[in-house]
């Protein structure tokens, strides 16, 4: 459904520009800062070990997971998975990813207000993105008005989703970069590198964030012309 072409998509152009750019500056800032290694010599995964026990997050494991930047924390197994490009380097990029992952179970343990909104609308989000199209477009098909206004509310659900998940991500960040400074794990420029690499990270977060809202943007016109 999302490939549906028409005059409408022109909406999406500047979202997807944008998209394009933060993909690929995440991956050029990644990839330039995985060859600069930290003084101290911290792989990622020790980063992150020593970050949970200093945090009281003992009993939270560290598993290495396939493919690049798939980094990500599991609140329900208590589980922070670093990907085979971060989990054994010394780089202050992979440092940086580590610790941001550390972030969001310190997030987890202190219940942040933003991240318990985010877990409680999973299902919402996770229902509109899988059906808020079909039944939009069904709608319109069927020349049901109620069922194609359902759909946008659904898709509604995604975009609350996204916005949401940038105060998330960005305090992330700010916690990892403020840990790694004042427990100078990362000295000097190192943390200044750090912090690019997941500044250009939280740029995907904006991106997908922008394209949601152009989606919805997208629906509403349809639903207003198909009624014109």
């Amino acid at each position: 459904m999302y490939g549906y072409l028409d005059e409408t998509m022109i909406i999406l152009i500047p979202a997807l520009l944008i998209s394009l750019w933060a993909q690929t500056k995440i991956s050029s800032t990644f990839n330039k800062y995985s060859r600069v290694h930290s003084t101290k010599g911290y792989t990622a995964a020790e980063v992150a070990r020593m970050l949970l026990n200093e945090s009281g997050l003992q009993d939270i494991s560290i598993e290495q997971v396939s493919g690049n930047l798939t980094d990500h924390y599991d609140p329900r197994n208590r589980v922070l998975r670093l990907s085979q490009s971060v989990f054994h380097s010394t780089s202050v990029a992979s440092i940086g990813v580590a610790a941001h992952e550390v972030g969001h179970a310190i997030q987890h343990k202190e219940s942040y207000t933003p991240l318990v909104l985010r877990n409680t609308i999973v299902p919402l989000a996770n229902i509109g993105s899988n059906f808020s199209w079909m039944l939009f477009f069904l709608g319109i098909i069927l020349g049901y008005p109620s069922l194609t206004t359902f759909g946008i509310l659904l898709f509604s659900g995604v975009v609350l989703f996204q916005l949401i998940t940038l105060p998330v991500e960005f305090d992330a960040s700010k916690r990892a970069i403020r840990i790694l400074a004042d427990r100078s794990i990362l000295v000097n420029d190192e943390v200044i590198s750090a912090k690019k690499v997941l500044n250009a990270a939280a740029m995907t977060y904006v991106a997908a964030t922008l394209m949601a809202i152009s989606q919805l943007f997208r629906l509403i016109a349809l639903s207003n012309r198909n009624r014109d």
